[in-house]
């Protein structure tokens, strides 16, 4: 990958000839050399947006060159999430600034939220504005939805190949359909092909995948997976030749134990190891992304400098990027946290693309550079009304909620004709509706928030609205103050609004400052859960209700899917 021009490049020489002056120096500095896992001590010259000069030496040339006193404290690499979602309700500009400010500056990002939203032309006009962040913004190129589309054309040929060559797509899935690789889904192992003959990795989706279908999917051409859930999973997939992400996300926290695990075992090469946390929700990435996962991996034993290389030149290497990535050495992208202690990885001080993002531990405040209306992404019209119709529940067959991840069919016995289902049945009325009003699917959901009237979301996996209550009519406030909103998720309970986050961004995402959604994310759990709901994050509940990569029973725009047949068991009706 070629970041800079050649005569930028002369530009950066005429730094070290003494003829041009470096921007920023750091002094005195302590850093971490990836390559020889050694702390050193240094003046790092920055230019612009590259490191130029990493050695004991000075430049001759410093007119208007600012300088940093370093002494003192310890130098990383800024920290790179290898497998984000930026869309968990917030936007991905949000997202992404709010997390640079605790040390995480390049992310590698899901493009599923804008394959529904925007067409082609509009998406890669979206992404190279996100280029102008003072962060490092790349892309996957994902081959399918998660989910069953009414339109099955969402993913064709001619998209995937042109997503594949853009300059900031980086890796191919993550590939949550990969069983139909295993029964001869040519069209995906063309794609997957296309993409590592470019250079890029394919993500795979496996979990608890066994040693024969983990080889067989080495064979297609999966490079890394993020599934692990124990050491063994990992020694699995490293034994095969895998790279493995680490995972803390909100629904499996699994980094402490895992690294608890591997380092019973006696393992002292993490090299092909990383972090992620897999898209946090506001409120769980309160404290920050990659830095939690580090602190989290040097509390449970593994040494700081093994976590930092993994926080940052592993990926970088992974995806090919090791020259530009990853390092504090010579031709690398400025891209540098400054910490008080080697064992804590939160930075009081932060550079991304040689520029301050936070600076002394104050965040530098920088305007925003999305313009969403420019790309059409505005609050959704929902030109259709909630009928009685829309509200008759008569399936024979329901959605058991077992935990965060594994929903069961049952069978139906209680009588759901009535207005009213009463909380001691765990039961509540579901339905999902077409946001442009052309279909729905409705089914009685048990387990998921009893007590509650009415949770009404236009957060979903498809951006349709998810109707979820055991009061019909509280199901009707929801509804309209969701509409209002011009997308939201809505509580009710005895025709009182008990909480709402506005997502006013294609219904899906927010435009609201982290610090405001952090508060309405904690207070949305909150209310769900003194009203029954017994799980972990009540954002990913809604998103795999309709996910076909999850265990066994789902709710999608084609209607009732049983996943391990994917077959359609009740469909949807036309409205």
């Amino acid at each position: 990958m070629t970041l800079w021009r050649n005569r930028e490049l002369r530009q950066h020489v005429n730094v070290i000839d003494g003829t041009v002056a470096p921007s920023t120096i750091l002094t005195n500095a302590t850093y971490l050399n990836v390559y020889t896992n050694q702390w050193m001590e240094a003046n790092v010259w920055i230019y612009e947006n590259r490191i130029v000069y990493v050695g004991e030496n000075l430049p001759e040339e410093t007119t208007g060159t600012n300088f940093y006193d370093c002494q003192g404290k310890f130098v990383v690499p800024g920290y790179i999430e290898p497998h984000a979602h930026p869309f968990q309700a917030a936007n991905p500009e949000e997202t992404v600034m709010y997390a640079a400010k605790t040390g995480t500056t390049t992310f590698v990002n899901d493009n599923l939220t804008w394959y529904l939203l925007l067409n082609k032309k509009k998406t890669f006009s979206m992404i190279n504005a996100f280029s102008k962040l003072p962060v490092n913004m790349f892309w996957w190129n994902r081959f399918d939805s998660q989910t069953i589309l009414k339109d099955d054309h969402v993913f064709n040929t001619r998209d995937v190949l042109d997503w594949a060559e853009h300059p900031l797509v980086i890796q191919g899935g993550e590939l949550t359909d990969w069983p139909s690789l295993l029964t001869g889904g040519d069209r995906l192992l063309y794609w997957i092909q296309e993409m590592k003959k470019l250079g890029k990795p394919i993500e795979g989706h496996l979990p608890g995948a066994s040693s024969r279908t983990l080889t067989k999917m080495k064979l297609f051409g999966i490079s890394s997976d993020h599934e692990s859930m124990t050491a063994e999973d990992v020694l699995k997939r490293l034994e095969l030749g895998y790279r493995v992400s680490l995972r803390y996300s909100p629904i499996r926290p699994d980094l402490p134990e895992i690294i608890k695990g591997l380092l019973d075992k006696g393992l002292s090469q993490f090299d092909n190891m990383s972090f992620t946390m897999d898209g946090p929700t506001p409120a769980f990435m309160e404290d920050g992304i990659i830095n939690v996962c580090i602190e989290k991996a040097i509390e449970n034993g593994l040494p700081a400098e093994t976590a930092y290389r993994m926080a940052s030149y592993h990926p970088a290497r992974h995806f090919n990027m090791e020259e530009e990535f990853g390092s504090i050495a010579p031709g690398r992208v400025a891209n540098i946290n400054i910490l008080l202690d080697k064992q804590n990885p939160h930075p009081e001080s932060v550079i991304s693309k040689g520029k301050w993002i936070k600076k002394d531990g104050e965040a530098i405040p920088y305007p925003s550079v999305i313009n969403w209306e420019e790309f059409d992404i505005t609050s959704v019209e929902f030109d259709w009304e909630l009928t009685d119709e829309d509200l008759q529940f008569s399936s024979p067959i329901g959605m058991d909620m077992v935990n965060d991840v594994i929903i069961q069919p049952y069978t139906i016995v209680s009588d759901v004709s009535a207005d009213q289902i009463p909380s001691s049945k765990s039961e509540q009325f579901i339905a999902l509706i077409d946001k442009h009003g052309k279909w729905r699917v409705n089914t009685i959901i048990r387990g998921f928030a009893p007590k509650l009237g009415a949770l009404v979301s236009s957060f979903s996996a498809t951006g349709d609205v998810i109707h979820i209550g055991n009061s019909k009519k509280d199901i009707r406030i929801a509804a309209k103050r969701m509409r209002e909103l011009g997308g939201a998720i809505v509580l009710v309970d005895q025709g009182e609004i008990l909480a709402e986050m506005p997502l006013p961004l294609g219904g899906v995402m927010s435009k609201n400052a982290m610090e405001e959604l952090i508060p309405m994310n904690k207070e949305i759990k909150k209310v769900l859960k003194a009203h029954g709901y017994a799980y972990e994050d009540p954002i990913y509940s809604l998103l795999f209700l309709s996910a076909f990569h999850l265990p066994f029973f789902r709710i999608t725009q084609q209607g009732l899917l049983d996943v391990k047949k994917r077959e359609i068991v009740i469909p949807a009706t036309m409205r």
